[in-house]
């Protein structure tokens, strides 16, 4: 193994020499363009595009979901005159109020994938539109025509929160809510990956409504965990009751553990990372075995499934995020050994027999690999990451190019092709692929081509915003955490204000409008800390003469971690 991982750098190190990074950014562009151009040549508005019939379907609802899905790709090929183009498009084009059924999940990770209009992909293209050249509203990025978009089609997926237990529904009709013959089971990853885009538009509007039902889910979800501290795979959102217990870290429930840490990270929240330490804990000592995962029986810890899914992937990555990197390693080159044996990662791989499982043979472009090969090479410098970067970008160009862009992979062991290329090549494959060889990229905190690292926000310019430590969401949409923070800053400020105004006024006897609920200008729906005071509630009074302005606080924001006096 040592010798081969040497021949591997030395084979990389040569190539490198002779083809510069660039060289592959410049195939990777070319990649992108031709299965973007293919989409739109064949199958806009449709949400997808069939690569072998030269066609499109929709799959979803009819959102033109590629396109949506690859917005703010485009903004990282630097690409800002389409993405201008398209994200006026969209403001001009997408209409929430229509009678389909959205799976909540889908919708909400992609800004509405599946079934609805990606809000996740929203928010992004929203905060990087200054980056793009966008004409931007005064305040931005606490507003903003695609931030209205994206609460716009949050607002339809509240309904689905309304259970016993505060755990969502799977879906939700936008026009009507949710069904009364709606079924109560659900993937636990459709309860648990919500916290990054509702605390993401909580804090950039303002209205708490979103971060609240999203952290009432996670409470609700932490508390069904097992005696030995496992979560299965679906469970009943009105009587918390386990459907389909098998605990794992793949399908169904992936995304949960991974908005645990990184809502730990771009939150800066210790609850979240205390029930991810509570869960590594178990799920290393039930279902690591050779630095691979298996699913065991939630309760007992048996083994059920000894199979690799090809979602688990991401998990190296992950890992790496905690500086949990030996782990991270072993088992990102098991994964890799998959991949080298086929040309891409089966759905599901039978760990014992190191072959594929029936109907399991599948490769659908999926990033996890890509993605974890993008933060290992980021943490140790290793080039080994950027071969499978090469690796990946060879086997998806000699298997699965078509004239009309790129196509799943149906079965790894013949190469045979499927009509299908999913959203999610374009806003995650493609995306990780290029920025795994752009260590300057801005998403990175570097500054590439001249443009400046960082740009300014808020009210009156006062936010560094952009400095790096972009967050992902699970469908690669980069998040800004220094706008959470911005944002939140600028509404504290006017609250504070307001709370004194109201404060002397009381003082003095003077007649206040602010103290009637009836003349009181109302917050947004759902908002937590109103101005307007309800009937029969008191104000918490501040001192009459208290600084109307935050207090002093050291802060600093260093690409992209902002430091409070709290830390």
């Amino acid at each position: 193994l040592f010798h081969a991982h040497i021949l591997i750098a030395v084979s990389l190190l040569l190539i490198m020499l002779k083809y510069p990074a660039s060289s592959f950014r410049q195939r990777i562009r070319s990649m992108f363009y031709h299965a973007y151009n293919s989409y739109l040549d064949n199958a806009f508005p449709y949400d997808e595009l069939r690569p072998l019939t030269c066609d499109g379907q929709d799959t979803w609802g009819s959102f033109s979901l590629t396109l949506i899905d690859a917005l703010d790709t485009l903004l990282v090929l630097g690409n800002q005159t389409e993405f201008q183009r398209v994200a006026s498009l969209l403001q001009d084009t997408i209409d929430f109020d229509t009678d389909v059924n959205a799976s909540v999940f889908e919708t909400n990770i992609r800004g509405t994938k599946k079934q609805s209009v990606w809000w996740g992909g929203l928010l992004s293209a929203h905060l990087l539109s200054g980056r793009a050249g966008m004409e931007l509203e005064p305040g931005w990025p606490c507003s903003g025509p695609l931030l209205r978009m994206a609460e716009d089609a949050a607002r339809k997926l509240l309904p689905a929160f309304q259970t016993a237990t505060g755990m969502p529904y799977g879906t939700v009709n936008l026009l009507k809510g949710v069904s009364p013959t709606e079924t109560s089971v659900t993937c636990t990853a459709g309860v648990g990956t919500f916290i990054l885009e509702f605390a993401t538009l909580s804090r950039l509007t303002g209205d708490a409504t979103f971060e609240n039902v999203a952290r009432r889910a996670l409470r609700a979800l932490w508390k069904t965990k097992s005696d030995i501290g496992l979560v299965g795979n679906h469970i009943d959102v009105q009587s918390q009751k386990w459907v389909a217990q098998d605990a794992g870290i793949g399908a169904g429930v992936d995304s949960y553990f991974e908005y645990l840490v990184k809502g730990a990270i771009m939150l800066q929240d210790e609850e979240l990372l205390h029930m991810f330490l509570e869960y590594d804990r178990a799920i290393q000592n039930y279902t690591r075995f050779d630095d691979w995962y298996l699913w065991v029986q939630m309760h007992k810890g048996t083994v059920s499934m000894p199979v690799f899914q090809s979602l688990e992937a991401f998990w190296p990555g992950l890992q790496s995020l905690l500086g949990n990197l030996d782990s991270a390693v072993r088992t990102f080159q098991n994964y890799y050994s998959v991949w080298r044996q086929f040309g891409g990662l089966p759905e599901f791989y039978s760990i014992p027999q190191g072959s594929t499982v029936d109907k399991r043979e599948g490769y659908p472009l999926r990033p996890e690999l890509i993605e974890s090969a993008m933060y290992l090479f980021r943490a140790t410098g290793d080039h080994t990451y950027l071969q499978l970067g090469l690796d990946a970008l060879e086997s998806i160009e000699r298997i699965a190019r078509t004239p009309c862009g790129y196509a799943t992979i149906k079965d790894v062991r013949d190469h045979q092709l499927d009509n299908r290329m999913e959203s999610f090549f374009l806003a995650e494959t493609v995306k990780y692929l290029y920025l795994l060889f752009d260590p300057d990229h801005f998403l990175h905190g570097g500054r590439a081509s001249g443009d400046s690292s960082w740009e300014a926000g808020g009210e009156g310019g006062q936010c560094v915003l952009g400095a790096g430590g972009f967050v992902f969401n699970t469908e690669a949409h980069p998040l800004d955490p220094a706008a959470l923070y911005c944002c939140s800053q600028h509404s504290r400020d006017h609250q504070e204000l307001r709370d004194l105004l109201f404060s002397l006024s009381q003082t003095s006897g003077e007649s206040d409008n602010w103290g009637t609920t009836a003349d009181a200008p109302p917050g947004p729906p759902g908002q937590s800390e109103s101005i307007a005071l309800r009937a029969g509630e008191k104000r918490k009074t501040p001192p009459p003469l208290s600084c109307p302005v935050q207090p002093f606080r050291a802060r600093l924001s260093l690409l992209g971690q902002v430091f409070t006096d709290r830390s």
